[in-house]
């Protein structure tokens, strides 16, 4: 027998626990911050299978197709590395085919159609993959805003699947008025359920693109795409592993196969109904450990199209229970273990999809310890200073990021302690809102593009013409700012 090639391990297999990270109990969602969904031990299987071999990528993802076809009764299915990709690469098969002289000036389009036409109230934070192909977006409000939009240089129409209740044309009357013009529809269905039939596809859309990671419970770095042959073949060339725009975008042979695996366990293993009756035993031994609490309400709401499974809200009076929402939120997600799980304004959320058996008791436990009236007095609140800072004026501010920095401008309008205004980031000007108690401020104001925006969150201290402190950049971390008063 001649030897192995692979390399005997000399050191131990890393965990989290010898990194010292975390691990937590997902009450809140398929987030990717928390890291999806929890793979199903037949995509492990897969993906170790998988990654004992060598295959030719190409014909891997030919046989694929015709496998997630099969399955779902689509014409043809590919693999994305998610589903943020597959609006990426579906986009640059609109705009430049299967064309490589066209596929090698992307993000670059002169010449070619690029425009996407997309309802302004699908926009959100992921359409940013679609502008990543060089595609410009342009936003309809009425059936005649579209019809009107329609042009030779219309590449694609992009369509929110969960957001379709905010908008005022239907779906499928989107798909109809495109397709009337040669256009193809695209659908970014992340976080829905990949059902047979598909709904999508019955209406027409030209592809409908699904995180993996989600509710499928396949590789996290996974995105299942469903549609046209020629154009999902075509959005392929157009990605990884071929020297094309979406070449970072790689899915490998593990969560190719990983991907497929769960494809098949949906369609033919999982038990749906099961699942939805062991979400529900999961809420309700919560919201039995909880009910006898003073104040305390609970109410079980049924989803939308997306993250499809029960939730239940848990309302309280914070006078009688002496915390409020976010100290509760505040305390679960910081304890042991932490609980990851949704704030509201007036309580909280808890989302049983990525909850594993037994969280359930451990759940239940730490939230009727937090929520339990506390019987020792509050800590006396630090009085506010008997005189206001007065920040009114013009105000120069720096922030220092964790690598560079940028000047910006303020006006600042004060009654009593609220604070309004306006901010002036590098490239717009947008309104600012805001409190000061003594010598403490804080204020907020939101700076981005389209609809890619980031509300910077100030906190910090007033000391005469000068202020500074951190602000909180969403999910960006945090920085440093430094304001000094003009004239």
């Amino acid at each position: 027998m001649a030897p192995s090639t692979s390399t005997q391990a000399t050191t131990s297999v890393p965990t989290f626990q010898s990194l010292g990270v975390r691990t937590l109990i997902n009450c809140r969602g398929t987030y990717t911050i928390l890291s999806g969904s929890r793979a199903l031990p037949q995509v492990v299987e897969a993906m170790v299978a998988a990654t004992d071999h060598y295959v030719h990528l190409d014909e891997l993802m030919d046989k694929v197709g015709q496998r997630l076809a099969e399955l779902t009764g689509a014409e043809w299915g590919y693999v994305s590395c998610g589903c943020a990709a597959a609006l990426t690469e579906i986009t640059a098969a609109c705009i430049a085919g299967a064309d490589p002289e066209k596929m090698a000036r992307l993000p670059d389009t002169t010449g070619m159609k690029n425009e996407v036409i997309i309802q302004k109230a699908h926009r959100n934070g992921y359409d940013r993959a679609i502008r990543l192909a060089g595609a410009q977006m342009v936003e309809v409000v009425t059936e005649a805003d579209l019809r009107a939009a329609l042009s030779e240089r219309t590449a694609m129409i992009a369509i929110t699947g969960d957001q379709a209740h905010l908008g005022q044309i239907p779906i499928a009357e989107m798909i109809a008025i495109g397709h009337a013009h040669g256009v193809p529809c695209l659908v970014d269905a992340a976080a829905e359920r990949p059902d047979v039939p598909n709904r999508y596809l019955a209406l027409g859309a030209d592809a409908v693109a699904y995180s993996g990671g989600k509710c499928l419970r396949g590789p996290q770095s996974s995105g299942l795409v469903l549609g046209r042959k020629d154009l999902l073949q075509a959005a392929y060339l157009n990605s990884a592993p071929h020297g094309s725009i979406g070449r970072p975008m790689k899915a490998g042979k593990e969560e190719i196969m990983g991907l497929l695996a769960a494809v098949e366990a949906w369609v033919l293993g999982r038990d749906h109904q099961a699942e939805w009756r062991m979400w529900e035993g999961y809420l309700e031994y919560i919201r039995a450990a909880i009910a006898e609490i003073p104040s305390v309400a609970t109410r079980i709401q049924q989803p939308g199209v997306a993250n499809v499974a029960p939730t239940l809200v848990i309302t309280w009076d914070p006078q009688v229970l002496r915390s409020t929402p976010e100290q509760v939120h505040h305390e679960l997600e910081h304890g042991e273990p932490p609980i990851a799980l949704h704030l509201l304004p007036d309580g909280l959320m808890i989302m049983p999809y990525m909850m594993e058996a037994g969280e359930d008791e451990i759940v239940a436990g730490r939230l009727r310890q937090v929520l339990l009236p506390r019987t020792a007095p509050e800590p006396p609140q630090a009085e506010a200073s008997a005189t206001v800072a007065d920040v009114r004026g013009n105000w120069l501010v720096r922030i220092r990021y964790l690598l560079g920095q940028s000047a910006h401008a303020m006006t600042l309008e004060q009654a009593g302690s609220a604070l309004a205004g306006s901010y002036r980031g590098q490239y717009a000007t947008v309104p600012l809102q805001g409190h000061v108690q003594g010598t403490q401020i804080t204020f907020r104001a939101t700076l981005g593009y389209q609809s890619s925006q980031t509300t910077y969150a100030f906190s910090g201290q007033v000391q005469g013409d000068t202020m500074s402190g951190t602000v909180t950049l969403g999910g960006y971390g945090q920085a440093r700012w430094t304001a000094k008063k003009l004239g």
